[in-house]
C-alpha cells in the first residue's frame, strides 16, 4: 500500500477495506488528511484499482465540535464530496460519533429478540440441554460479538442486554416460577456481564502472551516495577477524565488483570487460562448476579493522570 506523506496520518487495511484517520486539531490537519486521501486515490488509479466512490464515507469522533470538516475525492474530473455520517458499521460493529455504541447495542438486542421469537414458535417444550444448545449457538453470539470493543458501562445498557438472557431462560416451562439467579445456577449459565469480564481477560492473556501478532495487536503498557504486588504481567494504571476513554478496553482491564495471581496468568495456553480463571472466579457473585461486581479488585499499580 502507498505510504502516507503525513507521518501522523494512519491507514488501516482489512481485505478490500481501507480506513484513513488523523487527529484534527486545526485546519492544517484537515489539509494534511486531504493530501493523504489524494495520495491514496492516485495510487489506486496508477495500479488500476478503482475506488468505489459511492462507498467512500467520512465520520468524525469528538467530544465538542470545534469546526466543520469536509473531504472530497476527484474522480473522472468531478469533485465528489464525501458523505458525512453520524455512525458507521465497521467489521460488524456500529461506531457512532461519540462512541457510546447505543445504536450497536440496540441493533444486537433487537436481533437477539427476533431469534428468540423464532425459537419460541418452533420449540414449545424444551428441556435444559436443548435450550442451552439453541441459546448458545443462535442467540448469545449476537450479544457477545466484539464486545471487548463496545462493552457497556452504563447501568441501563447492562440491564437491557441482560434482559435478553433473562427472557430466554423463561422459555423452559419448568423454570418460569424461578428467579433469574436460580435459573442461571440450575443451567450453570453465567450472566452476560460475567462473560464480558471473562472475555476481556482472555483477550489480555492473548495480547500479553503474544498469541496475537504483536505488530498489529493493541499495545498495553506494562508496570515498570516488577517488585510490587501483582502478577508477572501486571499493567500500568492510568486515570482518564472522560468516560469514553475511562471505560475503553485498555483502561478498564488493568485493575482486574493485575488482581489475577501468577498461577492463573502463567498458563501455557488459552484453554488452560480459561480453566484456571474460572476456578479462581468460581465464587464471584457476579457469575450469577449481574447487579454484583467483582470483589478483590484493587489498584495494584502506579496511577498516571492523562487528560484524554
Amino acid at each position: 500500500m502507498c505510504a502516507s506523506q503525513d507521518a501522523n496520518t494512519r491507514i488501516f487495511l482489512y481485505a478490500d477495506d481501507a480506513k484513513i484517520y488523523k487527529v484534527i486539531n486545526q485546519l492544517s490537519d484537515q489539509a494534511d488528511l486531504q493530501v493523504t486521501l489524494n495520495t491514496v486515490k492516485n495510487w489506486s488509479d496508477e495500479w488500476l484499482l478503482r475506488l468505489n466512490i459511492d462507498k467512500c464515507k467520512m465520520v468524525s469522533y469528538y467530544r465538542k465540535k470545534s469546526f466543520d470538516t469536509q473531504y472530497h475525492i476527484l474522480h473522472d474530473d468531478k469533485i465528489n464530496i464525501l458523505e458525512k455520517l453520524d455512525s458507521i458499521n465497521d467489521l460488524g460493529v456500529t461506531f457512532d460519533n461519540n462512541l457510546s455504541f447505543k445504536d450497536h447495542i440496540s441493533q444486537k438486542i433487537n436481533k437477539a429478540y427476533s431469534i428468540l421469537g423464532i425459537i419460541k414458535r418452533n420449540f414449545i417444550y424444551m428441556d435444559e440441554s436443548g435450550f442451552i444448545l439453541l441459546y448458545k449457538s443462535m442467540v448469545r453470539p449476537h450479544l457477545e460479538y466484539a464486545n471487548s470493543v463496545w462493552c457497556p458501562y452504563k447501568l441501563g445498557d447492562i440491564k437491557e442486554i441482560e434482559k435478553v438472557q433473562k427472557r430466554a431462560t423463561k422459555l423452559i416451562i419448568n423454570f418460569k416460577n424461578m428467579s433469574y439467579t436460580d435459573r442461571l445456577q440450575r443451567l450453570n449459565l453465567p450472566t452476560l456481564k460475567y462473560r464480558r469480564l471473562r472475555g476481556d481477560m482472555i483477550e489480555v492473556f492473548k495480547i500479553t502472551h503474544e498469541i496475537y501478532d504483536p505488530d498489529v495487536s493493541l499495545k498495553l503498557v506494562y508496570h515498570p516495577n516488577s517488585n510490587t504486588r501483582g502478577n508477572n504481567y501486571k499493567l500500568l494504571n492510568q486515570s482518564f477524565h472522560y468516560d469514553a476513554r475511562k471505560y475503553c478496553f485498555s483502561a478498564r482491564i488493568v485493575n482486574i488483570w493485575n488482581s489475577l495471581p501468577n498461577d492463573v496468568v502463567d498458563a501455557n495456553n488459552v484453554n488452560q487460562f480459561k480453566t484456571r480463571l474460572d476456578k479462581f472466579w468460581m465464587h464471584q457473585d457476579v457469575k450469577f448476579d449481574f447487579t454484583a461486581d467483582l470483589t478483590g479488585i484493587g489498584d495494584r499499580s502506579v496511577r498516571v493522570i492523562c487528560d484524554v
